[in-house]
């Protein structure tokens, strides 16, 4: 199993979200090895995502998937690009 964790810049967290449900949910249903995504509030101006993947190529082409539809969506609302870390998931509960 992998995990893909991307943290972002925004300047409106309650716009994000809707148009994520709107827009990048039905996206990453049909990457077919997506177990789970979460998109975290954080607060003051900053979110995360979450992604688990059965395998490393699940979690790749999230990443992808997430950059070309935030660049093309979610421009005029995010602030820089996102940290992104992918990994392994080595322990779970």
């Amino acid at each position: 199993m992998y995990a893909s964790i991307r943290q972002y810049r925004t300047r409106d967290n309650a716009e994000v979200a809707k148009r994520a449900r709107e827009g990048f949910l039905p996206i990453i249903r049909e990457v077919g090895s997506v177990a789970a995504y979460y998109m975290v509030d954080a607060g003051d101006g900053n979110f995360f995502t979450v992604t688990v993947a059965e395998d490393e190529a699940g979690v790749e082409e999230s990443v992808s998937k997430a950059a070309g539809w935030v660049s093309e969506n979610l421009a005029d609302l995010i602030e820089d690009g996102p940290t992104v870390s992918n990994g392994e998931v080595v322990a779970q509960s």
